[in-house]
């Protein structure tokens, strides 16, 4: 009855045609087999293609493979579904799945919300997507399966962009291994040769679905020196010599407080930038794995990660880190033209480079993109703010102090916004530490979509999220409005909350909204990240007048306990799913109060026993839970602030 023709021939269309034809065959399993054909005279059943093959006009993309167009017109019997790319036409064919009813509200197939229809829709639809750069970053504790699910997620909420941060990954993929922070899960080792490869296989699911692939980002002031930053969390000693620096490699690394020598671990530490030596083996390295890696679409170009670590000889000291930054990026530029690359470069503007340069200029715009990536602000304001160049800083070499309100971060990237025209986005944190100080997720969900729904006030061109893959517990919601807010920024909060609840949980799903906008009230957001300290010398989360609203907490759990049981059985897979992991979060939900409650009163010793209590529970849990929620960086981002970690009597993972 149905077939589907493709117009183009290209990679990514063929894997379209098949995601159409799967889904079409699980909406209507009583259909009958669908052809799949290469047919560019096709006219009539499903056609799929690029649209400049089918005629259609794609004026309105500033540049038609970076900017996606989605179109759609179809009967009851097929019809036209075209992308201005490859992978905006595999958007496509889930932009029309979603007309049929279809919804992906948390990675895996756990996650799907396919309905059963008798009939096909008729659509027409058109839509330029409001933002360029829709996408993750791997981040937190990793592993290899929920890697692979979040790929194939990400275009399926309307997002084109991927990044795999660091050369070989094994620092995220040991915490999950490793099962660091699990109290009862026996280690399983993994080495970069495993690493590596798994890379690599993300890097071809990536390829697959036509989605930009970001690479690289930290690692580039060690590598090329010969010194290992593949386990980046691993701390060094600072010390003149350390068994994995080659003697030769010391000369061009960064002299702080007097000493060549590892700033902490090898990510954290810069080199020596206005050593021509030391950038030209930096450069000649890029220039070699830009070479070799020629299927990624944007190779990242960071410093070191950390502060206050730039070098302070003499020679260093007459340009800012920024100057000799860009010096170094366009001695990079003139390498990979000489070697005929075309790689596009990303610098950022992050920690010390978020001053601008005084002096330097980049030669070669069209080769670059610039990142912002404001990881001190607070969170608890958004990009609509305006931005204040008041609050700049005289820059101070080693003795800078981040900006941290987000019109400060602003009032800079205004500054180098004065030397740059050309296109940037941001690198944000919402899914990193941030996620785990709004336990509703109520919060971060409207905070996303009011960050996303400024950017282009500020002259950016969407985000690239760092943050764990596992960030749907207790819900799917805030990642789920930021990749349909970064897609179509006019869609309004209610109707995202209306079509991820409703689908999620089915017709109680307003009780589940209130419940959590309930918790959000009790938990506050300011509070769990340490901004209403009434006393920092006793700690972060010292405030007595939050007690009495904290402890409100189990009485709201307990009285929606029993809504959870009445619905915990659910018709359609995703919502069964969704209700047990409320039935779950229930449990962490008291145990962060209770934990808050002694926190707020400065009762840090009874703090500590109940951490220990929650980190025990959870790791016993973890693995019926690790699909959605990541344990390791719960507990990472908890310590210091809920989890009073000078009185817990186990090591504290640093970073």
């Amino acid at each position: 009855m149905y077939s589907i023709f493709k117009i183009t021939s290209n990679p990514t269309v063929d894997f379209a045609a098949e995601e159409l034809k799967k889904y079409l065959r699980m909406m209507m399993p009583r259909c009958g087999e669908i052809p799949i054909a290469y047919r560019p005279d096709a006219v009539n059943a499903f056609r799929l293609g690029l649209m400049t093959d089918l005629d259609l006009d794609i004026s309105d993309a500033a540049d038609p493979q970076k900017d996606d167009i989605i179109y759609i017109s179809t009967d009851k019997e097929g019809g036209i579904i075209a992308g201005s790319n490859p992978g905006a036409l595999l958007i496509a064919v889930y932009r029309y799945l979603r007309f049929c009813g279809c919804r992906w509200l948390f990675p895996g197939v756990d996650g799907e919300w396919i309905p059963t229809i008798d009939s096909l829709p008729a659509v027409s639809y058109r839509k330029l997507a409001d933002h360029r750069y829709r996408g993750q970053c791997n981040e937190g504790a990793e592993y290899q399966q929920n890697m692979l699910e979040t790929i194939d997620f990400t275009p399926k909420i309307g997002m084109n962009t991927y990044m795999l941060e660091f050369d070989i990954p094994s620092a995220y993929y040991n915490s999950y291994y490793n099962h660091d922070e699990n109290t009862l899960r026996e280690p399983e080792p993994i080495n970069n040769e495993i690493v590596l490869q798994w890379k690599r296989q993300c890097e071809v699911e990536i390829q697959k679905r036509g989605l930009h692939y970001h690479d690289m980002g930290h690692g580039w002031t060690a590598e090329p020196f010969g010194i290992d930053s593949s386990n980046g969390l691993t701390r060094g000693l600072i010390r003149p010599k350390v068994d994995f620096i080659p003697e030769e490699s010391f000369q061009y690394l960064a002299q702080v407080n007097g000493i060549r020598a590892l700033f902490r671990r090898p990510l954290d530490t810069n080199i020596c930038m206005s050593n021509p030596k030391a950038r030209q083996i930096m450069s000649e390295y890029i220039a070699d794995y830009a070479a070799k890696q020629n299927n990624v679409d944007y190779l990242h170009i960071w410093l070191s990660d950390g502060t206050h670590n730039h070098c302070e000889c003499d020679n260093c000291r007459k340009k800012t880190p920024s100057d000799w930054y860009v010096m170094l990026l366009n001695e990079t530029d003139k390498l990979l033209t000489k070697r005929g690359l075309d790689t596009h470069l990303v610098f950022i503007v992050y920690t010390e480079t978020f001053w601008a340069p005084k002096e330097e200029k980049l030669n070669n715009p069209d080769r670059f993109t610039m990142l912002f990536a404001p990881i001190s602000r607070t969170y608890t304001e958004t990009y609509g703010e305006d931005a204040d160049l008041s609050r700049i800083k005289p820059f101070q070499l080693n003795n800078n102090h981040l900006p941290d309100g987000m019109s400060a971060c602003l009032g800079y990237l205004k500054e180098w916004q004065k030397l740059w025209s050309g296109d940037t986005f941001c690198y944000e944190y919402h899914f990193w530490r941030t996620q785990y100080y709004d336990p509703s997720g109520m919060y971060l969900a409207r905070l996303l979509y009011d960050d996303i729904r400024a950017l282009k006030k500020q002259g950016l061109s969407g985000i690239v999220e760092d943050g764990s893959q596992r960030s749907y517990f207790p819900t799917g919601f805030p990642f789920y409005v930021y990749g349909e807010t970064l897609y179509d920024s006019s869609v309004s909060f209610e109707e995202l909350t209306e079509d991820y609840f409703s689908h999620a949980f089915g017709e109680n799903w307003r009780e589940v909204v209130r419940y959590l906008e309930n918790i959000r009230d009790h938990l506050d957001f300011a509070f769990l990240s340490g901004l209403c300290s009434a006393d920092k010398t006793v700690s972060p989360l010292y405030n007595p007048a939050y007690a009495t609203r904290i402890a409100e907490t189990s009485k709201i759990t307990a009285a929606f306990a029993p809504v959870i049981a009445a619905n915990i059985n659910q018709p359609r897979r995703a919502a069964s799913v969704a209700w047990r992991l409320l039935r779950e979060h229930i449990d962490q939900l008291n145990m962060i109060a209770a934990i808050a409650e002694k926190r707020a009163l400065g009762d840090d010793e009874s703090a500590a026993s109940l951490s220990l209590e929650m980190i025990d529970e959870f790791s016993r849990r973890e693995i019926a839970l690790e699909r959605y929620y990541d344990h390791f960086l719960f507990i990472y981002s908890c310590r210091g602030k809920l989890i009073p970690s000078k009185n817990l009597n186990r090591n504290p993972i640093t970073q």
